[in-house]
């Protein structure tokens, strides 16, 4: 009997333990971001993205950073406020201005913009929300440094990937200075997604099973899907 007391509260710890984790969860996913991409034009000082807490009871700590391809924190791009509080029901901007004046100037430069959400603990003496885990929810969205004067349109680059097959392996081959964003990528039953670089040729982890042609979409400056392109294998 006195084991089975036992148990039962360890039940009911580990039960609220995961109700506080969804409950912490649901409430910091009420700050969102205005935009799931960001372009960055070199003719531009700066870029602007919104946050909006549509939390009605939390304030959040809103921290951002940007950080390059392969992930590392880079200073190429001040981000500011990089550190703020935004109440409930509200809205702020973010200004993100590029301070490196030696990128690339013949194709675009990605990087990933982050942006993390700490909601603040609530001053009420409830026991049950002083015991609640607060967890931090972290966003992360591309961000495309875009030269100015670049050749082509980035809404069409996709249009201009060409697909061959080296042996067993795909190989796609972006000509244009834009990254090219794809996805529902489908050769045989298989569907993925892939960036490709600008001005690059990548291998496609596709079996091929013999099929000659390969149909995909890309995603726009806008975050659209475009309509299903079907392309040749050469």
């Amino acid at each position: 009997m006195l084991s089975l007391s036992k148990n039962y509260k360890i039940f009911i710890t580990l039960l609220s333990l995961v109700l506080s984790v969804c409950f912490s969860v649901a409430q910091a996913g009420g700050v969102g971001l205005g935009a799931t991409r960001l372009i960055f034009s070199s003719q531009n000082k700066q870029a602007s993205l919104s946050i909006n807490n549509t939390d009605d009871k939390n304030v959040f700590l809103i921290k951002s950073w940007v950080e390059d391809k392969e992930g590392k924190v880079t200073s190429d791009f001040l981000v500011t406020p990089p550190l703020f509080l935004i109440k409930q029901k509200r809205e702020n901007i973010l200004r993100i201005m590029s301070v490196n004046k030696y990128l690339a100037t013949d194709r675009e430069t990605v990087y990933w913009l982050n942006v993390k959400a700490i909601p603040s603990r609530q001053k009420d003496t409830d026991s049950e929300q002083k015991n609640a885990l607060q967890l931090a929810i972290q966003s992360r969205i591309k961000l495309f440094y875009r030269p100015v004067n670049l050749q082509g349109d980035p809404m069409t680059a996709y249009k201009e990937l060409t697909f061959s097959r080296v042996g067993n392996v795909l190989i796609v081959k972006n000509p244009t200075p834009y990254y090219v964003n794809l996805v529902n990528i489908k050769s045989g039953d298989k569907k993925f997604a892939q960036m490709i670089a600008p001005k690059s040729s990548e291998p496609l982890n596709v079996d091929l099973h013999g099929s000659n042609t390969i149909s995909f979409q890309a995603i726009n400056d806008y975050g659209a899907t475009m309509p299903v392109r079907s392309a040749n294998i050469n």
